[in-house]
């Protein structure tokens, strides 16, 4: 009952948490949108996704084996090792961190001669490669959070950096925006920047003193490297490949638009409609179900390491209803609701059509990240990433072949395409662990 208790609790701190970080993040978008246009947004985004990109170099899987083995010692009592566990992630975040900032910069020239078309120069990756370390290393300790079930503490953190983003961000804006797209680009990357590195700080102030609980326990001799690479390793160079893979499926859209005939101003404002518009008000109402599914990972890895598993089914069945009626009615709303949607956040109703094309796909998405995570705690994290890494290869095939022909038509088919292959294979992929442990 106890348990039970400290899931709801902490699940309605973290759902209320992202839902005020998804309401700030929306609005703010809106705004910025309608500041800089539809272009600007689809430069950014395009620029976003090799930040994406280096980000997924830079945790390599951290946040997840800071968590799952955290909660494992914490499962067989071993508390002492709890503040070990931590300092030997922190140490493998910020090995990680450096060489995905090193790549970075290497072929920041390359990127943007060759995807970016030139439009802007090397200048706003090598800000972002400054970033890498302290983004890293905030996720290994949101990771410890999550696994001691300590939610208040990184949410205030989170409120914390988006506000912080927001004020700098339209504070760089109104005094770069004037000189062009890339000190645009700069705008948006500085305001990211200096709120991720501020917000470590803050994280790290806290995990300082909830450390002092553990303390008081003897530490084993026991080392920890071997079991963090054992995740991070097989994590990080699948995610490597999947991540790189969708950062290339981001470029070729806009480039596979401009095959169809439209000039790069046209394929970026098109790319922006669908990926900076349409997308950020289908995936609101997910930002719930990402938020427990997320909590699912410590509690899963604790049942598994107690073998469980009759428990983890009868969990997982519940969950699934839930999500399908959760999904269903959010799918129904915002079909009904897109134009008022549309004009209350862009002042436009260009983007309306698409959200009503997206919309049947709500409850394949939503579900799909309930699977995901609860595979993830059952140890088969390879297995979902293998899933994205074909999910991302057929996708980039359907883009650059598909896109140059029917347009705007093939990129909405691939998004279906992708997100019912990626359900399925991940739906099978759980339904044969269950019954294995069954």
């Amino acid at each position: 009952m106890k348990l039970i208790k400290t899931f709801l609790i902490n699940g309605i701190i973290l759902t209320i948490t992202s839902l005020i970080l998804r309401c700030i993040a929306m609005f703010f978008n809106s705004y910025i949108s309608q500041k800089i246009g539809a272009e600007a947004v689809g430069l950014y985004g395009l620029v976003m996704s090799v930040y994406g990109f280096a980000i997924t170099i830079a945790l390599s899987g951290i946040n997840l084996a800071t968590t799952k083995i955290v909660a494992e010692e914490i499962a067989i009592g071993n508390l002492g090792n709890i503040t070990k566990v931590v300092r030997k992630c922190l140490i493998f975040s910020l090995l990680f961190s450096c060489i995905g900032s090193f790549l970075l910069i290497i072929f920041a020239p390359f990127i943007c001669k060759t995807w970016l078309h030139g439009k802007i120069s090397s200048v706003p990756f090598y800000i972002i490669s400054i970033s890498l370390p302290f983004i890293s290393m905030s996720s290994c300790l949101s990771g410890y959070f999550s696994a001691v079930r300590n939610t208040i503490k990184p949410a205030s953190d989170q409120i914390f950096e988006q506000l912080l983003k927001v004020i700098l961000i339209s504070l760089f804006l109104n005094y770069f925006m004037p000189c062009g797209l890339e000190y645009i680009c700069i705008s948006l990357i500085l305001g990211n920047i200096i709120s991720e590195i501020i917000s470590f700080l803050y994280i790290y102030i806290l995990y300082k003193f909830d450390e002092k609980k553990f303390t008081q326990y003897r530490c084993s001799k026991l080392y920890f490297e071997k079991k963090i690479l054992k995740i991070t390793i097989p994590v990080g160079l699948t995610s490597f490949v999947r991540s790189g893979l969708s950062t290339i499926k981001q470029v070729l859209i806009p480039l596979s638009f401009e095959k169809n005939g439209s000039t790069c101003e046209q394929a970026l404002s098109s790319y922006g409609l669908i990926s900076g518009m349409a997308m950020p008000l289908i995936l609101f109402p997910n930002t719930i179900v990402i938020t427990f599914s997320n909590l699912l990972i410590p509690e899963f890895t604790e049942f598994n390491a107690r073998s469980e598993y009759s428990r983890i089914n009868r969990i997982t069945k519940r969950i699934f209803k839930y999500t399908i009626f959760f999904s269903i009615i959010s799918s129904i709303l915002l079909f009904i609701f897109a134009n008022k949607l549309s004009n209350l956040m862009y002042k436009s109703t260009d983007v309306v059509i698409y959200i009503k094309l997206l919309c049947p796909l709500i409850p394949i998405m939503y579900i799909d990240n309930v699977v995901d995570a609860i595979l993830k705690s059952l140890d088969k994290q390879v297995t979902v990433l293998k899933i994205n890494i074909l999910d991302l290869l057929t996708s980039i095939i359907i883009i650059f072949f598909i896109i140059p022909i029917f347009g705007i038509t093939g990129y909405i088919f691939s998004i279906y395409f992708s997100e019912f292959l990626n359900f399925i294979l991940s739906f099978r992929s759980l339904k044969k662990e269950l019954k294995n442990h069954c």
